[in-house]
């Protein structure tokens, strides 16, 4: 296998420059550093479509069966080069040279895939052989959809006595804006009761991409509803990530977006914590 040289940024999460099938790695802004990438949608296909995203030729769908021998190999391989190898020193600037977590990412939605409750125990596997099992964070970023799924649930349910956690995404609370932004019909609540449910077995964060379209902020009928939503919530989550867009969309829609203004991400983190909700703000 061959690593790439290729330095690595926050603003350039493509999975192809680790040269490896399943597993690469990115600097990850809210995670604080170096993130090995879990990508499990190697099709691109994803069961929703949001206009934000920046994975090329995105299509709707799931991924094909995982080769898990595959996946066990580029884990274990990679994670040798980061902690015995020059991986960090080649790739790496200083100041993120310390590898925060293994995440569940990548092209799709990773709970799509009918082997993720296999896939997580190969990371429990991995990282008992390089004694990191606990020491560093497991993370499943999820839009959630698939929460009501027994087999999803029984992979989190070992995903949280790994160290791990859920970044369970809601990017708007009103049903029309969830059209637009995620190109799926799904209702409020029923997001709620999906993180409800997830939350119950593994400690789990709301994360929220906000951004202009065409032009426009959200206004504060959108942000009202969201705060009320997640206060909804709030006693089932451990907090909430707010980010804007540092990468383009390579969705159709990119042309309409737009990074928003540092102050509204700021205004609806103050107004979090104002309902006793802590949030972080990635701009």
């Amino acid at each position: 296998m061959d690593v790439s040289k290729q330095y690595l940024s926050i603003h350039d999460h493509s999975r192809e420059l680790s040269g490896l099938k399943y597993i690469y790695s990115v600097i990850s802004r809210r995670a604080g550093g170096l993130s090995i990438g879990v990508n499990l949608n190697v099709n691109n296909a994803c069961n929703w479509q949001c206009i934000y995203c920046e994975i090329p030729n995105l299509t709707r769908g799931s991924p094909p069966p995982i080769e898990l021998d595959v996946l066990e190999d580029e884990l274990r391989f990679f994670l040798h080069e980061i902690i015995h190898g020059d991986y960090m020193e080649k790739n790496v600037a200083i100041e993120d040279r310390h590898l925060k977590d293994i995440a569940f990412s990548g092209n799709g939605e990773p709970t799509s895939a009918e082997e993720f409750p296999q896939v997580i125990l190969i990371v429990k596997k991995i990282l008992e052989e390089f004694n990191l099992l606990h020491k560093i964070k497991i993370r499943l970023i999820t839009n959630g959809s698939l929460m009501h799924k027994e087999s999803v649930l029984e992979g989190i349910q070992v995903l949280a006595k790994m160290n791990g956690e859920v970044w369970f995404k809601v990017d708007a609370a009103l049903e029309e804006n969830t059209k637009v932004i995620n190109q799926v019909n799904i209702k409020p609540q029923q997001a709620i009761d999906r993180l409800k449910r997830c939350s119950e077995i593994c400690p789990t964060f709301v994360q929220t991409c906000i951004f202009t379209i065409d032009n426009k902020e959200p206004n504060n009928k959108e942000i009202d509803a969201y705060i009320k939503l997640i206060d909804s919530a709030k006693k089932s989550i451990k907090g909430v990530h707010l980010y804007g867009i540092a990468r383009p969309s390579m969705q159709p829609e990119a042309y309409r977006l737009g990074r928003v203004n540092i102050n509204v991400l700021e205004n609806i983190a103050d107004q979090l914590h104002n309902n006793g909700i802590e949030s972080t703000v990635s701009y």
